[in-house]
């Protein structure tokens, strides 16, 4: 019998973030990425969401390895949740690995967890049916890499998300001829990153913040403070570079940020000169125009230091006159309110503030459709996927590959759940997975079918009622009108009225029927299904109803 490949991504397709996709071959899966995504507007209380492993955890005997690209927290943020489920090794590039090293050790659940760092062109085997080997490419952050994954069906290649950048702040460019040369070898597969497919043209080389960095921080007059991604390591170095050439100082704001510089500098991924980098007491000491201070909260996350400072609630740091804020990052789909929030608040207290709108302060990682058909072209695979993006995004790099007569044995624009079956010339979509989001909600973890999640987005929109309705337990008659009381519902004098008709028609509705008051259970359901049909009626709203049974 033929052997077959499957391949079944978990998330990140149909999405930006929480990137995770298992490859199985007979008895061995690999995963590639453990990523996280961030909760949106209509997520209340949740603080990350994270793939759904359901498959894997029932698969977990043939699981070998999760094999990670670049060191991103769409890409490595789920490990902590995922590990102490799996239990298996995590291999990852060296930099990925010091700061998952870092991640790990933040939960004690996953601390016994394994990682092991990788070199490029270095081929690694788990179990009997993989053979991986990664190779180096371009993206926001040092040691990003791809992979060439061998299996008995054929070679795929997985490009990780990358860009062409002929002059990266680390000197180490896209490994091309890598490409090349299983190109013309012949490639089954090709995984490629698609988040940036709509956009035309190549992606602008990292080197040209050098500049921008080294006139904005030359020509502020006062104290300049740029948030970006604490693991966005190229971006923290050129900010040292221009601070240290103006002769300013440098404060880290953000514990995420604190321990990713203190690593990078231990692995010499960052190189600040003597005396450069000073704790924020220090830093305060100094004039403003002496000072630069990097910071985490460059999505508007609530907790982040950047939004602490914009809510004027963080201990250390507020906004003084004068103030620069560079906000290094583009904003990911979901976190637009809240980036926009925040600048509305640093401009409100006095601050000039800078992003990618309004001036260059920011590169992103992703190759733009030049570039996507550069690496369609080198590689020249059987079968194409696009991979990492909305499904907007994976439709405009299917289109391309289209337009260039690339894989035309087929083309398959995949979802998060999908199982793509894989022989040495045939492919097709044979079933599905299970592939939700999962949402982490401090200790707590919910799926779709939440009811605590359905609840709150309930209360968010039209608040609660609840109706407390008092019986005499011997005669089974109420002892008064039922009393309604709201929050969040409407304001007054209207509520006082819709209540007051509420508690009559309850009154008579129960009265109409004295057998409800039998059971209190069967009562509940009653006034609360009564409530809500009444309420809609009257107001056209649906609050949460809680329905109390007093006996007295």
């Amino acid at each position: 019998m033929n052997p077959t490949l499957r391949v079944i991504p978990l998330g990140g397709l149909g999405e930006i973030g929480k990137n995770m996709m298992a490859l199985e071959c007979d008895g061995d899966i690999i995963v590639i990425d453990c990523g996280v995504q961030f909760p949106t507007e209509d997520m209340p209380g949740v603080d990350l969401i994270i793939p759904d492993i359901t498959y894997l955890a029932g698969n977990i005997d043939r699981v070998r390895a999760i094999l990670i690209t670049h060191g991103h927290e769409d890409h490595i943020g789920a490990l902590p949740y995922v590990l102490p489920q799996l239990n298996v090794p995590v291999y990852a590039p060296q930099l990925a690995h010091g700061l998952i090293s870092v991640k790990l050790r933040e939960r004690a659940s996953s601390r016994g967890a394994i990682a092991e760092a990788v070199e490029p062109n270095v081929p690694y085997r788990f179990g009997d049916n993989f053979q991986v080997t990664w190779f180096r490419v371009c993206h926001s952050i040092p040691d990003a890499m791809g992979m060439v994954i061998e299996t008995p069906v054929g070679t795929v290649i997985h490009t990780g998300d990358f860009k062409i950048d002929h002059t990266p702040v680390d000197g180490h460019t896209i490994d091309l001829a890598t490409l090349a040369e299983h190109g013309s070898r012949g490639v089954l597969l090709l995984c490629s990153d698609s988040t940036y497919a709509e956009l035309s043209g190549f992606t602008p080389s990292e080197r040209i913040m050098d500049e921008a960095f080294d006139r904005v921080i030359g020509q502020a007059e006062g104290r300049v403070m740029v948030a970006t991604f604490a693991s966005l390591i190229s971006r923290i170095q050129q900010v040292v570079n221009a601070a240290h050439k103006h002769e300013r100082k440098v404060g880290i704001v953000g514990r995420s940020m604190v321990d990713n510089v203190n690593m990078a500098c231990d692995m010499g991924y960052l190189h600040i000169p003597d005396g450069v980098l000073i704790p924020l007491n220090q830093a305060r000491d100094l004039p403003p125009e002496k000072v630069v201070l990097m910071t985490t909260g460059s999505q508007g996350e609530p907790t982040s230091a950047l939004v602490r400072i914009a809510n004027e609630e963080h201990r250390d740091v507020g906004i003084l006159p004068g103030d620069t804020v560079i906000i290094s990052a583009t904003p990911i789909p979901g976190n637009e309110i809240h980036v926009s929030r925040t600048i509305d608040r640093l401009l409100r207290q006095g601050a000039k503030v800078l992003h990618d709108r309004v001036a260059l302060v920011h590169v992103h990682g992703h190759a733009s459709q030049e570039e996507l058909k550069m690496m369609l072209g080198m590689v020249r695979p059987r079968f194409f996927v696009p991979v990492h993006g909305e499904y907007r995004h994976l439709v405009a790099h299917a289109r391309l590959a289209w337009d260039m007569g690339v894989a035309e044995s087929g083309i398959f624009v995949l979802e998060d759940g999908d199982v793509l079956e894989l022989t040495s010339d045939s492919a097709e979509v044979v079933g599905t997975v299970p592939a939700g989001p999962i949402y982490i909600d401090g200790p707590d973890i919910h799926d779709n079918t939440s009811q605590v999640l359905r609840d709150r987005r309930a209360l968010s929109r039209d608040g609660v009622v609840t109706v407390a309705v008092a019986i005499d337990p011997v005669s089974g008659c109420l002892t008064g009108t039922p009393r309604v009381t709201g929050s969040g519902f409407m304001e007054e004098p209207e509520v006082a009225q819709v209540f007051d008709a509420l508690g009559f028609e309850l009154e008579r509705m129960v009265g109409e029927d004295p057998s409800l008051a039998l059971d209190a259970d069967v009562l509940k359901h009653r006034v609360r299904e009564f409530t809500r049909r009444f309420l809609h009626s009257e107001t056209r709203r649906r609050p949460m109803v809680l329905a109390v049974v007093l006996e007295s």
